[in-house]
């Protein structure tokens, strides 16, 4: 009802302002704004449902708000051009209708006509779903949470088996229906069969997508994290207070390992793991060196079939050499919108209702490969000290098979095959993924709980407790969010330089950082591939926001410390933009700071210089120096402009064919009529030991460079007074080596420290 009322006060806001509204400029943009936030909100609720299937929830904020790194966009590239084509359309055609007519502006007919704009927005579905996340996370939260969650101890008394647990991705337990879906699943299906079926395991609020559902079943609670400031993506440490099964088999003795096709970073699943006791950790970027063919890969990364192979290998492994250890993996060839069929499977397509369906196609595979590896691990010596776990890691999204599993009775998939103590049962009690790591902790002999979560074997599920367990789950939210520890105020605080994090009021974040300090109010801003960086995030601050700035020196001495101008060190600079600001100089390994705001005088003039010196582009900066250094952002102060440079290194610059063939650095004034020129550099792979053309004017040299970094002397006469030196390295090379991940290969040929132009006339 909502929704159509929605669009009723939309149509009714563009009817009543082209038709009475007459001509003003103010009126129109504030019509036209109002009207295309009610389509953005419709487009981005549009969006959020083709790959969530319930709209906007917490799942597309955490990812839009976390890393993004390594994920399979390939097939959305498409829709997502479709959209942006929709939107411009909407707006032009928006802006067309409300401009159309010519008669004199009517004040109320324009009032009635944004009054209904903002009608349409308010009873939009989407701003009602955005509003309800927002409010949810500033509630004060259920007062018997601390009743219900339970932390366990953080040792199992006597571990005796080891661990094998393997998520496949979205791969529900509905695929198994065999009425439903005759021969889907037979080989997983059989093995299910075998062991300990639990078939009532429900999906709750805030575990309905990869990294929930990972949270979820190993610590006991749902993932609801803080969005203000990307405050969870900042943090070096993820839910830091809670004890989850990495950490108590960890701290049982436990080798704890983790492998996936795709990126670690995406979605931070790698602080989540890193976090919480797991110490050897497997992704696209780790696997790339092991695997027997590195180009066989999908959207997301590698496929299946080349996983599972290498967690066979490491089981294998580790079983021989009588190591207790747990391992883990996570499937990525059933990813919606319609997967991923590996080459080495059996059955490369699955018919339904007499048409081929790619996504059946990819749970029929992938599940294929899954059945492969547990029968080698129950064919090895080894099973009899094995629990082997297979679960989906949430209910499948909006693919091509969904419509059909919509008609189902759906489940979580969540069996247990027993090496030491086979049993078969269908375990049909009602329970949540948050149970999982409860039930498998109970089989390694540890406690029946975590967090939230009760073992199916000798507990009792909280989803047996409430009639309905997801409104409970959603009204201890706040509590939940609570336990990141997330910090509103900074006093002292702790820059570790080795681990490269800021410690303050009891929680830890990842350099360089950002802060934002308000009163009972910190929000963090970290730099990331897929944000600005910070010195432009900082120019968007207000003359009196205290900022608290970590970063490398060069970044911020330029404006307030120019003796420090050159320095690749860390330093802390804070104040307000429009006041006063100082930088301090990380001088030490561990090194102590505090963080004092003071209420100064606020000059425009002076807020408006540091904004506009925050927002020159890197290679406008420049600095004061005798030489050229490539490991600092800009040039010297006679340097006018440069081409065919990548950004600044620790050690220095790449040249990037990318940017140019050549490195060319022209010089406000010309160069002398006889100089030397002293290169600090190296070589990159199949350049080193090829002669290197360097050019001033018509003169031309030639430089010979190692892979490792020398210094070389040309001696030049200049007679035509060239301001020009150009250097050309003879085979740039495709890669990614030292790239941002997430950022296209470069083309790299010569790596440049310094260079420094020396006048030898007279």
């Amino acid at each position: 009802m909502s929704e159509l009322l929605s669009v009723v006060f939309f149509l009714a806001s563009v009817a009543i302002y082209a038709l009475k509204a007459g001509r003003n400029t103010w009126w129109f943009v504030a019509t036209l704004v109002v009207l295309g936030l009610f389509v953005i909100l419709n487009i981005t609720l549009y969006a959020s449902n083709y790959f969530t299937g319930d709209g906007i929830n917490d799942a597309v904020l955490y990812t839009l708000t976390n890393s993004l790194t390594g994920a399979g966009v390939t097939k959305y590239i498409l829709p997502a051009v479709g959209l942006i084509a929709i939107l411009v359309a909407v707006f032009g055609l928006l802006a067309w209708i409300l401009r159309r007519r010519r008669h004199p502006h009517h004040l109320g007919y324009s009032l009635l006509a944004l009054a209904l704009a903002l009608a349409s927005v308010d009873a939009s579905p989407a701003f009602r779903q955005i509003t309800e996340l927002v409010k949810s996370q500033s509630r004060e939260g259920d007062p018997d949470f601390v009743t219900y969650y339970k932390e366990p101890n953080k040792t199992i008394p006597d571990p005796q088996l080891n661990l094998v647990y393997i998520y496949g991705e979205s791969l529900e337990r509905t695929y198994f229906d065999d009425q439903a879906f005759p021969q889907l699943a037979p080989e997983l299906g059989a093995l299910k069969n075998e062991g300990l079926d639990f078939s009532k395991t429900m999906q709750l609020p805030g575990t309905d997508y990869t990294i929930a559902g990972m949270v979820a079943s190993q610590c006991g609670i749902p993932l609801f994290a803080p969005f203000e400031g990307n405050a969870s993506a900042s943090m070096s440490s993820f839910f830091p207070q809670n004890i989850c099964l990495g950490d108590i088999l960890k701290n049982s003795g436990y080798e704890n390992y983790f492998m996936q096709g795709a990126n670690l970073r995406f979605a931070g699943k790698d602080v989540f793991l890193k976090s919480h006791g797991f110490d050897h950790l497997y992704g696209a970027e780790e696997l790339k060196g092991v695997v027997a063919d590195p180009a066989y890969r999908n959207d997301w990364g590698f496929y299946d079939d080349t996983v599972l192979e290498q967690v066979w290998k490491k089981y294998e492994e580790l079983s021989k050499a009588g190591k207790r250890f747990s391992l883990f993996a996570l499937t990525v060839d059933t990813h919606h919108p319609d997967g991923f069929v590996s080459r080495t499977c059996q059955r490369k397509s699955y018919a339904f209702e007499g048409k081929p369906n790619q996504s059946f196609s990819a749970v029929t595979c992938s599940q294929e490969h899954i059945a492969a590896l547990i029968n080698k691990i129950k064919a090895s010596p080894y099973f009899k000290n094995t629990v082997i776990v297979v679960s989906s890691d949430h209910l499948a999204m909006n693919n091509t098979a969904y419509k059909y599993l919509s008609k189902q009775d759906r489940e979580n998939l969540f069996f247990i095959l027993r090496g030491d103590k086979p049993q078969q049962d269908v375990v049909a009690v009602k329970r949540s993924t948050m149970d999982n790591g409860a039930t498998v902790l109970d089989i390694l002999g540890g406690d029946n709980f975590i967090g939230l979560g009760r073992s199916s074997i000798s507990g009792q599920s909280l989803s047996t407790v409430f009639l309905n367990m997801k409104e409970k789950v959603l009204a201890w939210k706040p509590d939940i969010i609570r336990l990141w520890n997330f910090p509103t105020k900074i006093d002292d605080f702790t820059v570790d330089q080795q681990k490269k994090t800021i410690a303050f009021s009891g929680s830890r974040f990842h350099l360089p950082l950002l802060l934002r300090v308000a009163d009972k109010k910190i929000e963090p801003l970290p730099e990331s591939e897929y944000s600005a960086p910070l010195r432009y995030q900082l120019a968007d601050f207000a003359p009196r926001d205290n900022f608290l700035w970590v970063d490398n020196c060069y970044k911020m001495a330029r404006l307030w410390a120019p003796e420090l101008a050159l320095s690749t060190d860390l330093c802390v600079s804070q104040g307000q933009l429009g006041g006063e600001q100082k930088v301090q100089r990380v001088d030490k390994a561990i090194w102590q700071g505090k963080a004092a705001f003071r209420d100064t005088v606020i000059s425009t003039d002076r807020y408006q210089r540091n904004v506009d010196l925050l927002k020159i582009v890197d290679n406008d900066i420049r600095y004061k120096a005798d030489s050229f250094v490539f490991n600092v952002a800009g040039a010297p102060e006679e340097v006018k402009q440069f081409t065919g440079i990548s950004r600044p290194e620790s050690w220095g610059r790449w040249s990037n064919a990318q940017l140019g063939n050549e490195v060319k650095i022209e010089y406000n004034a010309p160069l002398p009529e006889k100089f030397d020129l002293v290169i600090t550099a190296k070589a990159f792979g199949p350049n080193a030991n090829k002669p290197i053309p360097v050019r001033v004017g018509d003169k031309e040299q030639t430089l010979t460079l190692g892979n490792d970094v020398s210094t070389t002397t040309l001696h030049f006469e200049n007679p035509s007074r060239s301001n020009t030196l150009v250097i050309v390295p003879p085979d740039p090379q495709t890669t990614n080596e030292g790239n941002i991940l997430g950022h296209s290969p470069r083309q790299l040929g010569i790596g440049m420290v310094d260079i420094k132009v020396v006048n030898v006339e007279g």
